[in-house]
């Protein structure tokens, strides 16, 4: 097939993976994804949504694999090593979730939601000082989503740094007071380090979405 005819497949295939996905048929888009990369294996956002999708649809082992595979072909691309982050964060791997999250952020230091998963699974993993270190940079990046905000207030919290945590929430309060109020009463509701030690801490509901680009 020419260079020509590739492109001129690829478009029209996008197009049919677009329209599914706005349909939600997912399984349909997972076969379009399948087929682009038959024509054009080097095509990373195709793999990263096919495994994005093999994710969603419970296929950790297929999802991881697909990702790995572009790791693996091109070790520089970050959006692949967070994208294999997410996934092996949402099958509870959390040693491959950071060290993946870890290697995103080494090769693009200003990818924000990298640095959040890395807070995340920090967390998860009960090294609440490294992950402070994690959300600030994903805030510094990122100053106006209140993700970061919740977790790096309840990460002080549960370090017993109240004062800090009050900062958090004053700064909050600037630009999104209802997710305040949440942060505020999940601080009252959960108890400090110096009553319950270190660990995870729930979380407001929202995807560490795997993005393509």
């Amino acid at each position: 097939m020419s260079a020509i005819a590739t492109k001129l497949t690829i478009w029209w295939l996008n197009r049919q993976a677009h329209t599914a996905l706005i349909f939600k048929r997912n399984a349909q888009a997972i076969e379009i994804y399948r087929r682009m990369l038959a024509v054009d294996p080097s095509y990373d956002e195709a793999r990263i949504m096919l495994g994005n999708l093999l994710a969603e649809a419970g296929d950790h082992a297929g999802a991881a694999q697909e990702l790995d595979r572009l790791t693996q072909v091109n070790p520089s691309n970050a959006d692949g090593w967070f994208n294999l982050g997410f996934v092996h964060d949402k099958a509870d791997n959390i040693a491959e979730a950071e060290r993946c999250f870890r290697r995103a952020v080494q090769l693009r230091p200003t990818l924000d939601r990298a640095w959040y998963g890395l807070g995340l699974v920090l967390i998860r993993d009960g090294r609440l000082e490294e992950a402070v270190e994690a959300l600030k940079q994903n805030i510094k990046l990122q100053p106006l989503s209140p993700y970061g905000y919740y977790q790096l207030g309840m990460t002080y919290h549960h370090l017993g740094r109240s004062d800090e945590a009050a900062k958090v929430v004053e700064q909050l309060a600037g630009f999104e007071p209802k997710f305040t109020a949440t942060l505020k009463r999940d601080l009252e509701r959960s108890p400090s380090r110096s009553k319950s030690g270190p660990g995870s801490h729930s979380q407001p509901k929202e995807e560490t979405a795997a993005e393509a680009t």
